[in-house]
């Protein structure tokens, strides 16, 4: 048994802790290094498909004696160490990311936890109203969708965690009355500001379809303000992305089931279709099934290198569950 596993076990029969409105919780994490995104021998299948320029350095298994620890929905970085994240429970979560001599993935610390309040400065008692699964951050302010009860809020002030207050839910360019219950708004990204959206905000569902069987997605803010498309393919479900610094979009996808086990996918949007009325598609970057080292990826951001590449970091949803796995991988992409 890993000890991630162990530490499972051990928060499974532990109370999870109680954090009061207005404060923050600070836990540990322990992590154990993967070494090759080849999680079994090539003989049985699964070996990953990486387009020209994408390189994988490592990543990490994250578990926590604390039970609250889990669920990632989304992670966003404020810089090149310091992250802040949410969990489907109803918690933000911000840290910071450590790396060896050699420049990989180490670990995590100064990790804390804080409740997601609403607009009174109050913890909902109801899992369906903090159904929390995307993310994105505006300076001190950070922006959250949320599932079931579909809305986008904004949290200020973010340097304040513990004290940050939903605001009014922010208009939406199509009737949320179109979104399924559970394949809302999965990814919140903010547009370069010197690309032609402008540093617009923009949310995509995860498998709320058209007549057309395309995802409902929409530039909530800027000057493309308005409605549009993003063309899924064979049964990948988006679960986040990020802007890239030459304004292309990257989407995080998933797929699963039964007979195929889960599946994790990349692909490149180029950012100059994306416009009110637009059908989007784009170029698949990477893709691997359950026989690598992946898990149910929910959360990606984008960090700009030293060197001018972009490292990509990626984070799974363990569902708090001991069959599943907190997973933080991350990918060279260079541009």
């Amino acid at each position: 048994m890993t000890a991630g596993a162990c530490l499972a076990l051990l928060s499974a029969c532990t109370a999870p802790a109680d954090i009061p409105a207005g404060e923050t919780l600070g836990i540990s994490v322990e992590s154990s290094l993967i070494s090759s995104i080849d999680g079994m021998s090539a003989t049985l299948g699964g070996a990953p498909q990486f387009a020209p320029g994408l390189t994988f350095l490592g990543g990490m298994e994250l578990s926590s004696p604390e039970p609250l620890f889990g669920a990632f929905s989304s992670i966003r970085f404020r810089d090149s160490e310091h992250f802040v994240g949410v969990f489907d429970t109803g918690y933000f979560i911000e840290g910071r990311i450590t790396r060896d001599t050699s420049g990989h993935l180490s670990g995590v610390d100064e990790v804390r936890l804080a409740p997601l309040l609403d607009e009174q400065g109050q913890i909902s008692p109801f899992k369906y109203m903090v159904d929390a699964e995307s993310l994105a951050l505006d300076g001190d302010r950070a922006y959250v969708g949320f599932e079931q009860r579909h809305r986008v809020v904004a949290y200020a002030p973010l340097s304040d965690l513990g004290h940050a207050r939903a605001s009014a839910p922010l208009a939406l360019p199509f009737d949320i009355g179109r979104l399924s219950s559970n394949g809302g708004i999965e990814a919140l990204v903010l547009s370069p500001e010197q690309s032609p959206l402008g540093g617009a905000l923009l949310a995509l569902s995860e498998k709320s379809v058209d007549e057309n069987g395309n995802n409902y997605a929409g530039i909530l803010s800027g000057p493309l303000q308005g409605e549009f498309r993003v063309k899924p393919h064979d049964g990948f479900e988006i679960t986040d992305g990020a802007f890239l610094p030459n304004g292309d979009l990257l989407l995080l996808e998933r797929r699963f089931s039964i007979a195929s086990g889960v599946g994790m996918r990349l692909r490149r949007i180029d950012g100059a279709a994306i416009r009110p009325g637009a059908v989007v598609d784009g170029q698949i970057l990477f893709e691997a099934d359950n026989r690598s080292q992946i898990d149910n990826m929910e959360g990606m951001d984008a960090i700009v290198a030293e060197d001018g590449s972009v490292h990509l970091i990626v984070v799974s949803d363990d569902n708090h569950s001991i069959l599943q796995r907190t997973l933080m991988l991350e990918f060279r992409l260079a541009l």
